[in-house]
C-alpha cells in the first residue's frame, strides 16, 4: 500500500484537509531511478503475424498495464486522429501495438472491449473518447490508477511518476523529447518502443503493489 513520502511533510503539503502528503518534484529528483523493462521483453506488433503472436501470448491474461500514445498536434484547432500506438504489459512482458495494419487494430479493439481483461493505467479517463473514435468500441474493465489513489486520500491526478515515488521510493524516468515524437511513423525508434512499453509496465507494477484487485475496475 502507498505510504507518506516524508515523516514530516514539507510545508507545501496539505496536512489539514485530510489529504495524504505527496512528494515534491525536488524530492523525487533525489531518488534512485526505477527499473525498466528492456527491449528483449517487448514485442512490437505491426503486422498480422505479430498480432497473431501477441494474441497467443495475451490469451488468458486477466490484468494488463495499459497506455496509449498519439502523434502530437501543434496547430490551433488541429484534432488528433490518435491513438497511434497502444501498449499493454505484464510484470515481465510488454506488447507495443502500432495500428497501421487492420489485424493490429482488430486485436487491440478486442482487448479493449473485453470485460474479462482488466486494463490498468494512469490518466485513462481522457483516452476514452479517442478510443471510441478510433476503434468504435467503448473500453471495458478499465481501472484508472489516478482515481484509485485519489480514493486512498491522495489528490487527483497523482500520475505515474508520483505513484512510483510513493510506492517504490524510486524515480520514474520519462523523456518529454520522446513523448512528443511522431507516434504515427511506420517504424518506431527503440527509444519510442521503450517509452511506450514502460508506461504500461509501470502501471501494472503499481497495480500489483497496491493489491487493488479486479473489483476496482469500471
Amino acid at each position: 500500500m502507498p505510504v507518506a513520502f516524508d515523516t514530516d511533510p514539507p510545508a507545501h503539503h496539505d496536512t489539514t484537509s485530510g489529504l495524504r502528503p505527496l512528494p515534491s518534484k525536488e524530492e523525487m529528483l533525489l531518488l534512485e531511478p526505477f527499473g525498466r523493462i528492456g527491449l528483449e521483453n517487448i514485442l512490437v506488433v505491426s503486422t498480422r503475424q505479430a498480432a497473431l503472436q501477441a494474441m497467443a501470448e495475451l490469451q488468458g491474461l486477466r490484468v494488463l498495464g495499459f497506455d496509449t500514445e498519439s502523434k502530437p498536434t501543434f496547430l490551433k484547432g488541429e484534432v488528433s486522429d490518435g491513438p497511434h500506438v497502444v501498449q499493454f504489459a505484464t510484470a515481465g512482458r510488454a506488447w507495443v501495438f502500432q495500428l497501421h495494419d487492420a489485424a493490429c487494430r482488430e486485436a487491440v479493439a478486442g482487448l479493449l472491449a473485453s470485460p474479462h481483461v482488466t486494463k490498468v493505467g494512469f490518466g485513462l479517463d481522457g483516452d476514452r473518447t479517442q478510443i471510441m473514435a478510433k476503434f468504435g468500441v467503448p473500453p471495458a474493465a478499465v481501472l484508472d490508477l489516478d482515481n484509485a489513489l485519489r480514493k486512498m486520500g491522495y489528490r487527483k491526478s497523482v500520475g505515474v511518476k508520483t505513484a512510483i515515488a510513493l510506492i517504490f521510493y524510486k524515480r520514474f524516468l520519462k523523456s518529454k523529447k520522446v513523448a512528443t515524437t511522431n507516434w504515427a511513423n511506420a517504424r518506431l525508434t527503440e527509444l519510442q518502443v521503450l517509452y511506450a512499453a514502460n508506461d504500461a509496465w509501470a502501471a501494472i507494477r503499481v497495480y500489483e503493489a497496491l493489491e487493488l484487485g479486479e473489483a476496482c475496475r469500471t
